[in-house]
């Protein structure tokens, strides 16, 4: 039993996390793109964080898109926010889509929390695109003799491979916005076409039964008459 509660102890925490794999120490530091994109279900009344590691002075976006919502009121508005290591809210967003973008000040984990409490009888499905870059990949720091080098002919090769490779980065952030956009008009698409269909049969119901009741009373209408004739 104790050791079981020394493991839990030390174990790690349930919080989603992303960090990069740590090298030598001596090895230079690697700042090329770290970036995540996938969905999530967010049930109702409830907080979903994730933390994602970034060093200092990187490029940190965040993009989200509510893909669809159930419950009550059917509102696709979610609030978004993110914090810096030291928990100082950066940016809010709440809306249906949106951006937080900022420059990493310090070196850690930053929070991204999603927050539906709002909607409290139905889930919603969100869309993320989030993660860092870092312009110039630590050009700057190198040593006078190392960006000697840089004039050379594979010097001159190596930037503009880098170039190419962030500009490839930036492309792919376009695309995963048109994805969500994509998404997004897919579910709505579906939902519309479920909501025709379901409107559709239940107004053929009520046209069926209005023209069975109609038939029924005037049935016993032309009944009635010539019953009171045969009396008379």
């Amino acid at each position: 039993m104790l050791l079981l509660v020394l493991l839990a102890m030390l174990g790690p925490a349930s919080c989603p996390r992303t960090e990069p794999l740590s090298g030598s120490g001596q090895e230079p530091l690697f700042r090329g793109a770290d970036r995540y994109d996938f969905a999530i279900v967010i049930p109702a009344g409830t907080v979903e964080c994730f933390w994602q590691f970034a060093h200092q002075s990187g490029n940190f976006f965040f993009s989200y898109e509510v893909q669809r919502a159930t419950g009550i009121a059917n509102s696709r508005t979610i609030l978004a926010t993110a914090s810096d290591p030291s928990g100082f809210q950066l940016g809010v967003s709440q809306h249906v889509r949106g951006q937080i973008n900022f420059l990493t000040k310090e070196t850690g984990f930053y929070q991204l929390c999603l927050d539906n409490q709002q909607n409290h009888f139905g889930f919603m499905q969100v869309y993320l695109n989030f993660g860092v870059y870092y312009e110039g990949f630590d050009v700057e720091n190198k040593q006078p003799e190392e960006q000697k080098e840089l004039n050379d002919t594979l010097g001159a090769i190596e930037v503009s491979i880098r170039k190419l490779q962030l500009n490839i980065f930036h492309m792919w952030r376009f695309y995963n916005f048109a994805r969500m956009r994509k998404g997004a008009d897919s579910f709505l698409l579906e939902s519309n076409y479920n909501y025709v269909n379901w409107w559709s049969m239940a107004q053929s119901c009520v046209i069926v039964l209005s023209g069975v009741l109609q038939l029924y009373f005037l049935k016993r209408l032309f009944n009635g008459q010539t019953s009171g004739r045969q009396k008379c």
